[in-house]
């Protein structure tokens, strides 16, 4: 059963307190000696360090001892007493104390200085590369699973490390990049005319990624795809039994549940993995819809853009323009010359429209002289005409249509008992089957077809039989037909039923 968090989280108490200017300054100062591996700090370092700020001027040492006192009771602090060190009875008194900062401290630390790096608007990246490297770490993972690289257990968890570092950078830098480029501040900048000075380069940095996008896109979901989770088993054993390699001295609390099945956590993770890429039964994958919502934001852009050359041109003058035209005309002494130059500049004056039922060839380079004439017939505008009518016969078409279906069954009959022939023990190998008719060859591609979009790969066939369609992923064969021969994976039919 899984367990939700429901604990208050009391280290966490520091940044909302009424004096947090003082606990942040000295937990600050914890975190950045941390940082440079100096783990225990004494009080009278960190005094003479807030010293140093104005603002701490005042700050007494009786003051410092209260708010580190604090900060220990909130578990944000360690304090070690030091009896080795004490030089005279009133520090021996005093109880001299060391202070470690805990865990959660760094963390906390380590995530606000991010979040002041961020600032008020997403950061985020589209990095075109992370995709192909993550590409390469599943190619590594499978050529692992089916043996043909053997590798240590300290190998197979720095493969999978990699794994979830690219996937990670890339949810998160794409997700921050598109809500980004979707925010009111990115909105209002768009509509300024600034804007046009950076389109060209905000263009192509989307463009760039949708070409990277699509490059990796469908080799990634055949490689998921592929990989099964009783194959991946032997190595997330080895991730795992690597992992639990990193000595630790783990003791339950009293009423903390049991530590979670690191397989299953692994398994859960790679759940995630495919679901990003292929989806599931909740919903299309986010893969598909990181793809839309660029397509989105270029042709967003591209209307902005088109507004605003559309405003800028409602107010550009075109006077020089027309005293060009005009004195274009003006040079012209031939009459036939200036029609012509009037035809380029203003078009026809007076046109006139056909109007048909044609449907145009698929063809782009047949000529308008090659297509077929149209016939239009014209009726008069007149208020009485009526369009002369005759009265039509039901015509019975029950002959042609039992002839039809006759004909159709007898198809159907033949290809029954040419299929029978291929079988062999309830099993059809395509590898033994010799030269092969088309139709032969035609209805075992449907086949292949329809188990390709069912996990259990069995389909039911026309004839009404159960088919279960087993294909090789190492093996390719030929078949041979009269028309040539084709190349693919062993495929063996077996009949259930």
């Amino acid at each position: 059963m899984e367990h939700y968090p429901t604990k208050r989280v009391k280290e966490a108490t520091y940044l909302t307190a009424e004096k947090a200017w003082s606990y942040r300054a000295i937990l600050r100062y914890f975190y950045i000696q941390h940082e440079r591996m100096r783990e225990f700090l004494f009080s009278e370092e960190i005094h003479a360090y807030l010293q140093r700020d104005y603002a701490f001027k005042k700050y007494e040492m009786e003051e410092l001892h209260q708010d580190l006192d604090s900060l220990v009771r909130w578990g944000n602090l360690i304090a070690r007493q030091e009896l080795g060190k004490s030089k005279t009875i009133e520090e021996f008194k005093k109880k001299r104390f060391r202070y470690q900062c805990t865990p959660y401290t760094v963390e906390f630390e380590r995530m606000i200085i991010q979040l002041e790096g961020i600032g008020e608007s997403f950061g985020g990246s589209l990095e075109k590369k992370q995709f192909e490297r993550l590409y390469q770490t599943f190619l590594r993972i499978e050529r692992i699973i089916i043996g043909s690289h053997h590798e240590s257990d300290e190998e197979c968890a720095q493969v999978w490390n990699d794994a979830l570092t690219y996937f990670r950078q890339i949810t998160q830098n794409t997700s921050d990049y598109i809500a980004y480029i979707n925010s009111e501040e990115v909105e209002e900048r768009m509509q300024t005319e600034a804007f046009l000075i950076y389109k060209d380069q905000f263009t192509m940095y989307l463009r760039d990624f949708i070409i990277a996008l699509q490059s990796t896109a469908l080799q990634t979901q055949e490689l998921l795809v592929s990989i099964t989770n009783k194959e991946l088993e032997a190595f997330f054993v080895q991730v795992t039994r690597h992992q639990q390699q990193t000595f630790r001295f783990n003791e339950n609390k009293e009423g903390e549940g049991k530590e979670e099945n690191p397989l299953q956590e692994l398994y859960e993770k790679w759940s995630s993995i495919t679901s990003w890429f292929l989806g599931n039964e909740h919903g299309e994958s986010e893969f598909v819809m990181l793809e839309l919502r660029t397509n989105e934001a270029i042709r967003r852009m591209t209307r902005i853009v088109q507004r605003l050359g559309e405003r800028h041109q409602h107010f550009h003058s075109r006077k020089k323009d027309y005293m060009h035209l005009a004195k274009w005309f003006d040079g012209i002494d031939d009459i036939d010359l200036a029609h012509q130059l009037s035809s380029v500049v203003f078009g026809v004056f007076h046109s006139r429209h056909f109007q048909g039922n044609h449907v145009p060839s698929e063809d782009i380079y047949l000529d308008v002289w090659d297509e077929e004439p149209m016939i239009h017939e014209t009726k008069p505008r007149i208020r009485n005409y009526r369009e002369k009518t005759k009265a039509g016969a039901i015509i019975n078409n029950q002959t042609k249509k039992q002839e039809l279906k006759q004909r159709y069954l007898e198809e159907q009959k033949r290809e029954k008992a040419l299929i029978e022939t291929y079988i062999n023990n309830n099993e059809i190998d395509m590898e033994q089957l010799g030269k092969v008719e088309k139709s032969v060859r035609k209805v075992l591609l449907i086949w292949i077809g329809k188990a390709m979009g069912k996990k259990d790969r069995i389909i039911k066939t026309d004839f009404g039989r159960e088919v279960e369609v087993v294909m090789s992923r190492n093996d390719n064969i030929e078949v041979v037909s009269e028309d040539g021969v084709l190349k693919m994976p062993k495929v063996i039919f077996r009949f259930l039923n």
